[in-house]
């Protein structure tokens, strides 16, 4: 059963904590065999991808089928209702349209001693994106992925999507090329990982992977970081919803089973300070699990994982919030602005009881690539400058050196590094001279 608390409980400071260190990441240490397989690809290159490919896809390839053809795209496009097709593009338009917002500008100015100073933004030059494959291969993530690269302006984009035992996703291919993304591998694992970062002589290697994985995923992820950027190793799906006693308690059921339904690992939290209402939204979570097709899995997340948590005011929901760092964040009450605005860690917040996280997974705008297991105190979720690099610029005048250059000299001395001081002194010595 879910955890029931009260912040009236005497012991509620200890179960809250309880409740936000529980482990709900796999135990298997997958580290060794990770390394093996990268180790693997980097050695045996398009040879050893393709063993691994046969190995763990039953998916039989060749160094010229590693990728899908144009044709076999627009084969496997042709098979996608115009009903499917119209609601991608329209969640491609309004993903590009939130992400175009986000690009930074580059700066510059001359201060008071005549220094210019300032910043230019880049994008990074090649990006490998990931999207899983079998049952959770989501076109969604494609364009959550793809298109904030694009925005950024990468010049180069690739896509590594598995298709075990050849099964192919046609959403996957139109989301793709929606994106503006022609060159999908078939590939997955570990294995895809490594040849992304690595490169093979059918693969060239990129310098930035994202997009999310299983357990060997993450890992590759994790051991390749450095060679090539990553956006982060997300964790099992999370979603709080705050609600207040105005509010459906069926619908605050359905948005608790959105996240349930992802994983047997998965989290959903309610905190309300409405006990009828904390009962209502429980009678409706086992009222849904019946007919739900996925009820097992969503079952089983919301016996282990789920937790409802009565308040005495929405001032000290906020507190816990802030303390839960969850992935999504419901705010269902009559003033989700003011209570947003005593928020700081969540990955995405979604004002108000019409606003479901659901719609921010598919059509909403902002990335739903986010932060999971806390880290939204101190991370964001996916965007354009996630893939973009900012390089800062200077430029000093005679007259500028001459104001500031002593003061680097002494502070180079100070540290013991003679050369640095040097490289300055000589310069002013010479304004010095040239002075005289």
């Amino acid at each position: 059963m879910p955890v029931r608390l009260s912040t009236t409980d005497p012991d509620f400071q200890a179960e809250f904590q309880a409740l936000l260190e529980a482990k709900r990441e796999g135990d298997t240490d997958v580290a060794d065999t990770v390394s093996a397989i990268i180790s693997d690809v980097r050695r045996g290159g398009d040879a050893a991808l393709i063993a691994l490919t046969e190995k763990f896809d039953k998916l039989s390839l060749t160094p010229e089928t590693l990728a899908f053809s144009a044709a076999e795209m627009d084969a496997e496009i042709a098979k996608v209702s115009d009903k499917d097709c119209a609601v991608l593009e329209l969640a491609a338009t309004r993903i590009r349209a939130y992400h175009e917002r986000q690009l930074p500008k580059d700066e510059s100015w001359t201060d008071d001693i005549g220094a210019t100073l300032g910043w230019r933004w880049s994008a990074v030059g090649a990006a490998g994106l990931y999207v899983p494959g079998g049952l959770a291969s989501y076109p969604s993530s494609v364009l959550m992925n793809a298109i904030p690269a694009q925005v950024a302006g990468v010049k180069r984009l690739v896509i590594a999507a598995p298709t075990p035992g050849g099964k192919v996703n046609p959403l996957v291919l139109l989301a793709a090329r929606l994106s503006g993304v022609e060159t999908i591998y078939r590939i997955g694992g570990a294995q895809a990982i490594a040849a992304l970062a690595y490169g093979t002589k059918t693969i060239l290697p990129v310098d930035k992977i994202t997009g999310p994985g299983n357990a060997y995923v993450a890992a590759a992820k994790r051991q390749v970081f450095g060679t090539v950027g990553i956006d982060m190793i997300a964790g099992p799906s999370e979603i709080l919803v705050i609600a207040d006693k105005d509010n459906n308690p069926d619908w605050i059921a359905l948005d608790l089973l959105s996240q349930a339904e992802h994983d047997a690992v998965a989290q959903a939290i309610l905190i309300t300070d409405n006990a009828d209402l904390a009962e209502a939204v429980s009678a409706a979570v086992d009222l849904r699990l019946k007919t739900l097709e996925r009820r097992d899995i969503a079952r089983q997340s919301w016996a282990d994982y789920g937790a409802i948590i009565q308040v005495q005011s929405l001032d000290e929901a906020a507190n816990l919030a802030d303390r839960i760092a969850a992935e999504h964040l419901e705010l269902c009450v009559a003033d989700p602005g003011e209570l947003a605005a005593k928020i700081t860690n969540a990955g995405a917040m979604f004002l108000g009881a019409y606003t479901p996280e659901a719609i921010g997974d598919y059509v909403g705008g902002p990335n739903h690539v986010l932060p999971t297991a806390r880290s939204a105190r101190f991370s964001s979720g996916l965007s354009v400058l996630d893939f973009m690099k900012r390089t800062t610029i200077s430029h000093m005048t005679p007259e500028a050196l001459n104001a500031i250059g002593p003061a680097a000299e002494t502070l180079a001395q100070s540290e013991g590094l003679e050369a640095h001081g040097l490289s300055i002194r000589a310069r002013l010595d010479a304004l010095n001279s040239e002075a005289t």
